[in-house]
C-alpha cells in the first residue's frame, strides 16, 4: 500500500502542516512526521519507485537498497528526538525549516539520478540556512550569509559536474563513477564542500554555533552525513578521499583542542568524525564501507547527544564559552550523565556505539595494507576522547565553579537526550541490529580480547596526557583563526578595491561625459555656424602662415554672428538627431 509513498514527501507535507497549524498540535505533527516516515522506510521494498521522464532523461526519485535504507533510518530517529527535543518553541519558523531539510536530505538519500540529487540538495542549502538566521542575532546572521553563499559555491560545482557528465555520458544515473574526468572532479568538489573537507571547511565551525540550539541539533546530523552518503554511493575506492579524510580527521581535533566555546568544540568534533567516514569511503572495501556507513549512524546519535546537552545549557544560563562555565554538575546532574554518555560513544569506549563502528574503519586501512592510515586514525581516536571526551564535560561541568545554578533541563529536553542515551548504550553493547542494516555482510568482532585492551590502553593514555598537560589545556579568551578567514578579509578588501577603483572610474565617466562634454556640446549649438567658420579660418591661418588675413575674417564673423546672419534650423535638427541617437544608444546599452 505504501509503495510509491516518498519518505521525504511527508516531512514536506508536516512543514505545510506546521506552518498552519496551532502551537500544541504542530509540535505534535513535528514529533510524528519522522514516526510515520521511519514506519515508511521500514515497509519499503528493494528496487526503484517513482520514476518519471523530464527533458527526455529517465528520473528516479525513489532507489530504494539497503545503504539509502540505513541513512533513511537514522535520519527519521534523529528527527524524532529533535522534534521533541524543541517541544517548547513557538516560532513557527524552526520547525517548518526543519522539517523541509530533513525532507530534503531524505529525498537527496533516495535519489536515483542527478538532477532530482541536486533539486533536493539545494533545498537542503536553503532550508538550513533559516536554521542558523532564526536566532536573530548579529552573528547569526553574518554566519547564515557566509553559509549559504560557501553552499552556493559547492551546489555551483556540483551542477557544472552534473551538466559535463550528462553531456559526456547521455546518462543522469547516479551510480559509482569508473572514470576520473573533469565532470567527476567537480562533482566530487560538491560533495566534498558538504562533507565540510579542508580548506572550505570552515562554514560549519563558523555557522553551527550561531543557529538556535534546537537549530543546531537538526544540523549536525544531515549536510555533512548526506554527502558521506553520496561519496559512498558515487566515489567509494578513489584513494584520494584517504588523504582527505585523515587530513580531516587531524584538522578537526586541533581545532577543537584550541577552542573555547562548547558549541564550536563540538563542531569541529563533527569535521573530525566526518574525516573517519570519508577515509573509509577511500578504502573502499566492503568492512570500510559498512564502516563508513555505521560510523555515520552512531555519530548522528551520539553528537545530536552532544549537541542536546550543549543546547541545554545555553538555554538555561546563556553561555556557551568554556571560561564563563563550570561547575554546572551541581544543578544539572542528568545533562551531565547524558552529555557524558555522548562523550564517551564518540570516543569509542567500550560499551558505547562509537566502539562498535568507528574501529571496523581503522582495522580496514590495516586488512588493505594502509599502515599510515592506521597509524593517522589512531592518533585522531586518541585525539577524540582528549577534545570531546574529557575536555567538553570538564570544562562545561566541572573545572572552576562559575557560580551559576540554572537548574536542571525542562523534561521533554531530558526524554529526548534520554532516547539518544539508551541508542548509544544499546548500539554499544548489542551492535547486531545495526550490523544488520549494513549494506554488505559484517565480518567483524569489535569485543575481542586484544582489541578491547588496546583501545582502553589508548583511551587511558588520552585521559592522563589531558591531566598532565591541564594547565596549558586551561581555556582563555582566545579566537582561533580559521580558514574562514580568507574570505572574510578577502571579501571586505574586494569590496574596498572595487569600491575604489569602479567608483573613482564612475567618478571620473561622470566628469568627463556628463559635466565637460555636455557643457561642451552646449556652448557648441548655441553658435554651430559661427563657431565652426572661426575654427576654419584659424586652420587656414595656420596653414598659410597670413595672420592679419586671419583676424580680419574672425572680425568680420564676429561681427555676423552678432546681427543673428548665421541660420539656425539645420542646428537644430542636427541637436536633435544626436540627442535621439545618444538616448537610443543608452536604453541599448542599459
Amino acid at each position: 500500500m505504501i509503495d510509491w509513498l516518498h519518505p521525504s514527501f511527508l516531512f514536506l507535507l508536516g512543514a505545510v502542516l506546521v506552518a498552519l497549524l496551532p502551537a500544541r498540535i504542530r509540535m505534535a505533527a513535528a514529533v510524528l512526521v519522522p514516526l510515520a516516515a521511519f514506519f515508511v522506510i521500514v515497509n519499503l521494498p528493494l528496487g526503484n519507485g517513482l520514476q518519471y521522464q523530464l527533458f527526455g532523461f529517465d528520473l528516479t526519485l525513489l532507489r530504494v537498497d539497503k545503504l539509502s535504507k540505513a541513512f533513511g533510518y537514522v535520519f527519521t530517529i534523529n528527527a524524532f528526538a529533535a522534534g521533541i527535543f524543541a517541544l517548547h518553541l513557538k516560532t513557527r519558523v524552526e520547525p517548518v525549516a526543519a522539517l523541509t531539510y530533513i525532507g530534503a536530505s531524505i529525498g537527496a538519500v533516495f535519489a536515483g539520478d542527478l538532477i532530482s540529487l541536486y533539486l533536493f540538495w539545494e533545498v537542503m542549502a536553503i532550508a538550513s540556512t533559516f536554521l542558523i538566521l532564526a536566532r536573530g542575532t548579529e552573528r547569526s546572521y553574518q554566519s547564515a550569509f557566509r553559509y549559504v553563499m560557501i553552499h552556493l559555491l559547492g551546489g555551483l560545482m556540483l551542477l557544472a559536474g552534473i551538466l559535463l557528465q550528462i553531456k559526456a555520458t547521455g546518462s543522469v544515473a547516479f551510480d559509482p563513477f569508473a572514470i576520473r574526468d573533469l565532470p567527476t572532479y567537480l562533482i566530487l568538489i560538491g560533495f566534498l564542500v558538504n562533507a565540510a573537507a579542508p580548506p572550505l571547511s570552515a562554514w560549519l565551525s563558523d555557522a553551527y554555533p550561531e543557529a538556535t540550539v534546537t537549530g543546531g541539533v537538526v544540523l549536525t546530523a544531515y549536510t555533512t552525513k548526506t554527502a558521506v552518503y553520496t561519496l559512498i554511493r558515487g566515489f567509494a575506492g578513489w584513494e584520494i578521499l584517504m588523504v582527505v579524510g585523515c587530513v580531516m580527521a587531524l584538522y578537526g581535533i586541533i581545532y577543537a583542542i584550541l577552542e573555547n566555546d562548547m558549541r564550536r568544540i563540538l563542531a569541529y568534533s563533527i569535521i573530525n568524525q566526518v574525516g573517519f567516514m570519508v577515509t573509509g569511503v577511500g578504502i573502499g572495501t566492503a568492512m570500510a564501507l559498512n564502516g563508513a556507513v555505521a560510523h555515520a549512524f552512531c555519530h548522528i546519535i551520539y553528537k545530536a547527544l552532544l549537541w542536546m546537552s550543549a543546547g541545554a545549557v545555553l538555554q538555561l544560563t546563556g553561555k556557551s564559552k568554556c571560561t564563563d562555565l563550570g561547575g554546572l554538575y551541581k544543578t544539572m546532574p542528568l545533562t551531565l550523565i547524558f552529555g557524558c554518555i555522548g562523550a564517551l560513544a564518540i570516543s569509542s569506549f567500550p560499551g558505547f556505539s562509537g566502539y562498535t563502528s568507528k574501529p571496523m574503519i581503522i582495522e580496514a586501512g590495516v586488512h588493505g595494507g594502509f599502515y599510515w592510515v592506521w597509524l593517522v586514525l589512531e592518533l585522531a581516536s586518541a585525539g577524540v576522547f582528549l577534545h570531546a571526551g574529557i575536555k567538553f564535560p570538564y570544562f562545561v561541568f566541572f573545572a572552576k565553579d562559575s557560580g551559576m545554578r540554572p537548574g536542571e533541563a525542562p523534561p521533554h529536553m531530558l526524554v529526548a537526550m534520554a532516547f539518544l542515551s539508551f541508542i548509544c548504550i544499546f548500539l554499544g553493547v548489542y551492535p547486531q541490529p545495526l550490523y544488520a542494516i549494513l549494506p554488505f555482510e559484517v565480518n567483524f568482532h569489535p569485543y575481542t580480547f586484544e582489541h578491547t585492551l588496546n583501545q582502553l590502553q589508548l583511551l587511558m593514555f588520552s585521559a592522563l596526557a589531558f591531566f598532565m598537560f591541564l594547565p596549558m589545556l586551561k581555556r582563555t579568551e582566545t579566537i582561533s583563526i580559521d580558514s574562514d578567514w580568507f574570505y572574510r578579509k578577502g571579501g571586505q578588501l574586494f569590496f574596498t578595491a572595487a569600491d575604489k577603483l569602479f567608483n573613482s572610474i564612475n567618478a571620473q565617466a561622470e566628469k568627463l561625459v556628463a559635466v565637460e562634454l555636455t557643457a561642451q556640446v552646449s556652448r557648441f549649438f548655441k553658435q554651430p555656424g559661427f563657431l565652426i567658420q572661426r575654427q576654419g579660418v584659424r586652420l587656414l591661418a595656420a596653414v598659410s602662415g597670413n595672420r592679419q588675413q586671419a583676424e580680419q575674417m574672425e572680425a568680420w564673423l564676429d561681427a555676423r554672428n552678432r546681427s543673428g546672419a548665421y541660420p539656425i534650423g539645420i542646428w537644430v535638427l542636427l541637436a536633435v538627431s544626436i540627442l535621439g541617437i545618444m538616448s537610443l544608444l543608452y536604453l541599448l546599452i542599459r
